[in-house]
C-alpha cells in the first residue's frame, strides 16, 4: 500500500504534512538514496526515507492530549526570542508532539498536542468546522447591536472573518464576561474583533476544541485522551 510522501512523515510524528510538504520542496527528503522535490511522490512504509540524512522515528499509536496552557508561554518548538514554551513544561514521557493550531503568549486554556501530523491537520483544517469556543473578559461599553454585526461576519483591515457566536454572559459595568465560539480561529481572531466593537480584552481562555474540552484540568496539567474516546469523536474521518 503507498501514499504520499509529506503524508508518511507527518503520520511520524516529525511535523504536520504542510512543514512535511515543505521539507520535500527544500529538497530535504530522500527515498531510498534519491532526492525527492515533490510533494507528488507515493511511498510505501518499506521504503527508507530521510530527513536531513535522518530516519523518520517509528510510526506509533496515535495519541491526544488535552494540555491546559497558561498565559505566558509560546506555542512553537523554538522561540527566537528565547522565551519558554510550551513543549519545554511537558514530561519527557510524553515524547514529541505538536500541537493543533496555537494560543498566544497571553491566551490561556485548552491546546490540543498530538503525536501525528495528519491528525493536527485533520482537526485544524477550516472546512472539517471544529468548533472553539472560550471564555472571555472584556472591558468597555457592550453593544449588541455590534454583536449582530460580528455574528454576521466582518472583514476587518482585508481580512475576512466568519460568522461568530457571542453570549453575553455576566456584567459589572464596564467589565462584562462573553462566550465566543469560532469556526476558523484565525491569528489573534478574537482581539481584533473585540477591538473592532470598541472592547479590550483582559482575559481570554478557550475552553473546548470541537467535542473536547477543558473541564476540570488544571493549568499546566496534561491529560492522554483515551483511544476508546478519540475514535468515538472522530468517526470515520480519521484513522488512529
Amino acid at each position: 500500500m503507498t501514499q504520499r510522501l509529506a503524508k508518511l512523515i507527518a503520520r511520524s510524528g516529525v511535523c504536520s504534512r504542510r512543514e512535511a510538504e515543505k521539507y520535500i520542496l527544500d529538497k530535504r527528503v530522500t527515498v531510498n538514496g534519491n532526492i525527492i522535490d515533490t510533494p507528488a511522490f507515493n511511498v510505501s512504509e518499506n521504503d527508507m526515507v530521510l530527513i536531513d540524512g535522518e530516519k523518520l522515528p517509528e510510526i506509533e499509536e496515535t495519541k491526544l492530549f488535552l494540555y491546559y496552557k497558561p498565559i505566558g508561554l509560546v506555542t512553537t518548538h523554538k522561540d527566537e526570542k528565547g522565551r519558554q514554551t510550551v513543549f519545554d513544561t511537558l514530561p519527557p514521557s510524553v515524547g514529541r508532539v505538536i500541537s493543533v493550531g496555537r494560543l498566544d503568549l497571553n491566551s490561556e486554556g485548552l491546546l490540543l498536542l498530538t503525536n501525528s501530523g495528519a491528525l493536527a491537520r485533520e482537526l485544524e483544517l477550516p472546512s472539517n468546522a471544529w468548533s472553539r469556543r472560550y471564555r472571555v473578559r472584556v472591558h468597555g461599553k457592550i453593544d449588541e447591536k455590534k454583536f449582530k454585526e460580528l455574528e454576521k461576519g466582518v472583514t476587518i483591515d482585508g481580512v475576512s472573518y466568519g460568522k461568530v457566536g457571542i453570549v453575553l454572559d455576566s456584567q459589572n459595568g464596564t467589565n462584562a464576561w462573553l462566550t465566543i465560539t469560532l469556526s476558523e480561529g484565525k491569528n489573534r481572531e478574537i482581539r481584533k474583533l473585540m477591538k473592532y466593537v470598541g472592547l479590550d480584552v483582559a482575559r481570554l481562555i478557550r475552553v473546548s476544541y470541537g467535542p473536547f474540552q477543558l473541564g476540570n484540568l488544571k493549568k499546566g496539567e496534561l491529560r492522554q485522551v483515551a483511544q476508546k474516546v478519540l475514535k468515538e469523536q472522530l468517526g470515520g474521518r480519521f484513522s488512529c
